[in-house]
């Protein structure tokens, strides 16, 4: 090449380079215009709605419902925090709180206790689940909204809070002390038998890892030789903590996940940084459809490193990374900002929800689309839907005579009586309500309304709608309205059909009463589909193995 050609070559790749950096500057300079121009025009139109409306405007409220209509076009998980809403963002990201430590929610009448929280305030003064709220401080809240009443024994530490509360005939006062109120996230730890342990873990608020690390630490100083981790049902939470739960199976120095985005500052590669508390326990992790974000990267991370065998059903399928902005005036939002991805390589995000808008629908990623990726011992799994089990168990179905007896509140309402009619009962793992307490449950139940429509019902009575359209409906309306009859429901009769069913959720209502949130779980274990099948699992170790090695696929 001579000098002259070379010259050229070089002069027309500067061009070249300066024509992109000049349009570049160009679109990016456009683009900050468009932003400039948009963000005006949108002031000034409140500007004016609030000079010229027939009626009086709140701006507060309107300019809020106008930037949560701009988030929806993205996705469910970008959201703004107005500065009145900070307080119970806190609470859901760090699990805190100061306050009463009670769940309360309306039943009908009022709000009540639906369960006060083991140990705090709320217990130690001696309300009980099922207290009618009347009154507090010098608010009367009979009217009210559970929010407002919520908002209401939310206070600062250490200060005093007046409650006058209904149970059954009588109206009792009690003075409580507002404590700072740590939600758990392992709500519940145990033996599930002689060998088994067993950690729900329900969040992953601050200290979460150090939770799910103390109670395999006394677990294993009861001597058991498998653990059983449960995610179900966890909507996630705080990565970081994911990462130190994952740490506790895995040696140090190991990826866990990795988050991308548009951003420098958000692309990071998180490791585990600690010694291991146990890096052979064999180990189940129990996840389902309402397994979501942090849950998905500890149940993924550990089925990419063949550390557990994971049981239950396919979880939700988030895979998006959320960063809290502060904005002006104390507000925040809290925004996507990275997608995240486990040590096989994969993202398991389910859903496109830029593609979604162009049609209004939630667009899934096809199975066509799906990558594979493998595991550390060679095992298929494939991004784009969620985290798959490796032992699928199918999901409790209950029959509509239960959804009617649980959401009129009849179930709740006859625990509460038994409670204050029978000073104790057994343990959570061993107790249910005998034949005569049933019996007095379906007498109890006598002129009161739970009635409901079942499956079958519904199939006939649309396909009854769809032969009145027919000419020739006169000629089959008589076999359908026998049909009808035929499939009517007898209350009665499903009273008795679905016994062992009813039975099991009256029992843990009722053990509910004497041993609050730890008793319900342990007791919703004994027949748990999930908890047989990983009892399975343990008992057959080279299937256990197996599982865990590429030609188990």
């Amino acid at each position: 090449m001579n000098k002259t050609t070379k010259k050229a070559g070089i002069i027309a790749l500067l061009g070249i380079v300066l024509l992109s950096g000049v349009l570049a500057f160009t679109f990016k300079n456009d683009k900050l215009f468009a932003i400039a121009k948009n963000i005006d025009i949108f002031a000034t139109m409140v500007r004016e709605l609030d000079s010229y409306y027939v009626d009086e405007i709140d701006p507060d409220q309107l300019v809020t419902i106008g930037i949560n209509a701009m988030l929806e076009e993205l996705d469910p998980y970008t959201e703004y925090i107005p500065e009145e809403n900070s307080d119970d963002f806190r609470m859901l990201t760090t699990g805190e709180y100061a306050g009463i430590g009670a769940v309360i929610g309306n039943r009908g009448e009022g709000n009540m206790v639906i369960m006060p929280y083991t140990g705090f305030p709320a217990q130690n003064a001696g309300l009980k689940i099922a207290d009618y709220i009347i009154q507090v401080d010098t608010t009367i809240v009979t009217s009210m909204g559970t929010a407002e009443v919520s908002t209401l024994l939310k206070g600062p530490a250490n200060t005093e809070v007046f409650l006058r509360v209904k149970r059954n005939n009588d109206t009792l006062d009690f003075k409580v002390v507002r404590k700072k109120i740590a939600i758990k996230n392992v709500p519940y730890y145990g033996k599930i038998d002689s060998k088994t342990g067993y950690i729900k873990l329900s969040d992953f608020t601050t200290n979460a890892g150090n939770e799910v690390r103390n109670a395999l630490v006394d677990l294993k100083s009861q001597g058991i030789e498998r653990l059983v981790l449960d995610v179900r049902d966890n909507p996630g939470g705080l990565l970081n903590e994911a990462v130190e739960i994952v740490n506790i199976f895995i040696p140090k120095g190991r990826e866990v996940v990795k988050t991308i985005g548009k951003l420098e500052n958000v692309n990071f590669t998180y490791k585990t940084t600690k010694t291991p508390i146990d890096k052979d326990i064999p180990l189940i992790v129990l996840i389902n459809e309402r397994s979501a974000s942090a849950s998905e990267i500890v149940a993924g991370a550990l089925q990419d490193y063949d550390r557990a065998v994971l049981v239950g059903r396919k979880s939700f399928g988030k895979g998006l990374v959320q960063t809290t902005i502060p904005l002006n005036y104390n507000a925040q939002m809290k925004i996507t900002t990275a997608k995240y991805y486990i040590p096989s390589g994969r993202c398991i995000q389910a859903i496109d929800y830029m593609q979604s808008r162009e049609n209004g629908e939630l667009t899934s990623v096809p199975d066509s689309l799906r990558k594979e990726f493998k595991t550390k011992n060679g095992r298929i799994v494939l991004d784009g839907a969620g985290i798959e089990p490796d032992e699928k168990v199918e999901s409790v179905s209950y029959k509509p005579i239960s959804y009617s007896l649980v959401a009129r509140n009849h179930i709740f309402d006859f625990a509460t009586e038994y409670f204050y009619k029978h000073s104790e009962i057994a343990d959570p793992t061993s107790f249910s309500i005998s034949e005569e307490d049933y019996n007095d449950f379906v007498n109890w139940l006598k002129g009161k309304e739970y009635d409901y429509t079942t499956y079958l019902e519904k199939s006939v009575e649309d396909m009854k709608k769809n032969a009145e359209k027919v000419d020739y409906y006169p000629e089959i309306k008589d076999q359908i309205e026998a049909l009808e009859k035929r499939v009517n429901h007898s209350k009665e009769q499903d009273l008795i059909t679905y016994k062992g069913e009813i039975q099991k959720i009256l029992s843990e209502e009722i053990i509910s009463r004497y041993y609050f949130q730890e008793g319900m779980i342990a007791a919703g274990l004994v027949k748990d589909p999930d908890i047989l099948a990983s009892k399975e699992y343990f008992n057959q170790p080279e299937k256990f193995k197996l599982t865990l090695t590429a030609s188990a696929k």
